[in-house]
């Protein structure tokens, strides 16, 4: 989205003259020039306006999904501002543009990697104001890259380079959170607060999930616990009030369900009247038929068909769900949030497979037919292992021979060249077309990348620097690889802001000003060069 005007340049410079002669001379080491550059280069002046801007992109995008499906979104989980930075940078180096790439914000990656306690697991034990904070510094470093390559602009525009169109044309790195409030920490109250300090850092599209707000687990592990949808609901209006108190009227509501893999609730509504909402969560809890003798003192019991029935509850006081009503549950759980103000919907799976999401989504799809789905490519999930899986039956349903591969062991590395795994890997890279196509998919994302690619790139550093290779492991692995591919934190000081710097100290101090750049500064050795021809080498016959 090309989103730099000349004019807002021009704007910003006929103020500041109008300003400089509305103050007269103690105004006069005031260069128009230069505070117009630096207005021009810092365009998101608050959060807020960073929610309503990446609010709008949104809708725009999901409204173009629903008319052509191919036109998905996607994101990668960033739990640090410098990595969501150059995420941004190599997406527009790389595709040219922004359009339809957001970030994830992953409460797993903030429990992991950002608490003051050390590192969790994901069960809301993190501090809240951990998550408003990321979100805060996120923006903060993409600022700072429409900053620095905007300055690089000016800069050869000032040398006679003709950039202008590149600075009217100037795509920001500011694209849309999709930010995880977890179970909304605490009641309806402690979400809305919570929800409107995401929102004031800049999240303009807050995730929020129907478990227990004290027993959460991660979506990927046992122990879930849910709660009744008149629970769920305000946490969904808190969500959409804190929106609308600050003016963000696009904001973006994502209801995500436990249901498919939780099989306990911690308690039972209250039926007004039957068939109704309550009603139907009550339907699905497990209760046996007794006799009013048989009842002990102090239990529980309901009215179910006519007859009189226990629920099943645990030793901790929880209810347990008819075993195969999860799909129903999760079905439920999304009709009822789009008709209570969710705009997308998020369901977690047991595993990556394209028929059984859209076995979900199409039964929600015929009560609201625009139903569009948050997908987690989750890295808990072995992806090689289940796409192997999916191939071998598809091929053992065309009646290829399958005596070569080992049903109990298909991760095996001797199957990587294989058929199979041709089939496979064919199926994880459409993956994503095809969950779009066919199972309502607007938003693709990785929770977890960056904690799995850290934690890789670590490994393979660390092989070879504490070996015989020394320094030769950094320089071949990383420092070469960088200059190669053009990557942009190659020059490490000038990324931190430091030419930025240089340039802004000599707007306040001018010849005065002491920089940081000049000829001892070692960053000129990545200096890029002109490519010369190379001459032809002559060969004697």
């Amino acid at each position: 989205m090309k989103n730099l005007s000349q004019t807002q340049y021009q704007s910003a410079l006929e103020k500041v003259q109008n300003l400089k002669q509305k103050y007269g001379e103690s105004w006069n080491s005031i260069n128009p020039e230069n505070a117009a550059r630096m207005i021009t280069q810092n365009r998101f002046r608050t959060g807020l306006d960073i929610a309503k801007y990446t609010a709008a992109i949104m809708r725009k995008d999901m409204a173009e999904y629903d008319q052509d499906h191919s036109q998905y979104t996607q994101s990668l989980g960033s739990w640090h501002g410098f990595v969501a930075q150059q995420n941004m940078i190599a997406i527009k180096k790389h595709h040219k543009t922004t359009n339809k790439k957001y970030l994830y914000l992953s409460g797993w990656m903030v429990a992991a990697l950002r608490s003051e306690f050390g590192p969790l697991p994901d069960q809301s034990m993190h501090e809240k104001t951990a998550v408003p904070s990321l979100i805060k510094e996120i923006y903060d470093f993409l600022r700072q890259a429409d900053a620095v390559e905007l300055n690089d602009l000016f800069k050869r525009l000032e040398k006679g380079e003709d950039v202008q169109e590149e600075i009217d044309n100037f795509e920001t790195h500011i694209v849309p959170i999709i930010a995880d409030i977890d179970a909304g920490f605490g009641n309806e109250e402690a979400t809305y607060l919570l929800a409107k300090q995401m929102i004031e850092a800049g999240a303009c599209a807050i995730q929020i999930e129907n478990q227990v707000s004290d027993a959460k687990q991660c979506g990927h592990q046992d122990g879930k616990v849910t709660v009744p949808h008149e629970d769920f609901i305000t946490k969904l209006n808190a969500v959409r009030y804190a929106f609308l108190e600050l003016g963000v009227e696009d904001g973006v509501i994502v209801a995500r369900t436990d249901s498919e893999g939780a099989g306990l609730t911690q308690k039972l509504p209250v039926s007004q009247q039957e068939g109704d909402l309550a009603s139907k969560y009550l339907a699905f809890v497990e209760a046996e038929t007794i006799a009013i003798e048989d009842a002990r003192e102090d239990d529980v019991l309901l009215k179910r068909d006519g007859k009189l029935v226990r629920p099943v509850r645990l030793p901790n006081g929880l209810y347990k769900f008819k075993d195969g009503s999860n799909i129903d549950r999760v079905v439920l759980d999304c009709i009822t949030s789009l008709q209570n103000g969710a705009d997308l919907l998020w369901i977690e799976t047991p595993t990556p497979n394209v028929k059984q999401i859209a076995h979900m989504v199409n039964r929600v799809k015929e009560v609201v037919p625009n139903a569009k789905l948050v997908y987690n490519n989750s890295p808990s999930f072995n992806w090689t292992l289940n796409f192997r899986n999916q191939a071998y039956e598809e091929m053992l349903v065309e009646g290829e021979n399958m005596t070569a591969y080992d049903r109990n062991n298909l991760m095996d590395a001797e199957y990587d060249g294989s058929e199979l795994c041709h089939r496979a890997d064919e199926k994880i890279k459409t993956f994503q077309k095809d969950a779009a196509k066919e199972a309502g998919v607007f938003h693709h994302l990785i929770t977890l990348p960056t904690y799995h690619t850290t934690a890789l790139h670590m490994n393979d550093l660390t092989r070879g620097y504490f070996s015989e290779d020394g320094m030769l492991a950094y320089v071949e692995g990383v420092q070469r690889q960088e200059i190669r591919k053009g990557v942009s934190c190659v020059k490490h000081q000038r990324m931190a802001g430091s030419d930025l710097g240089d340039d802004h100290k000599t707007f306040f101090a001018g010849e005065k000003a002491l920089k940081a750049g000049g000829e001892k500064n070692t960053s000129n050795q990545f200096a890029e060069k002109k490519k010369t021809a190379k001459r032809e080498l002559v060969m004697d016959k």
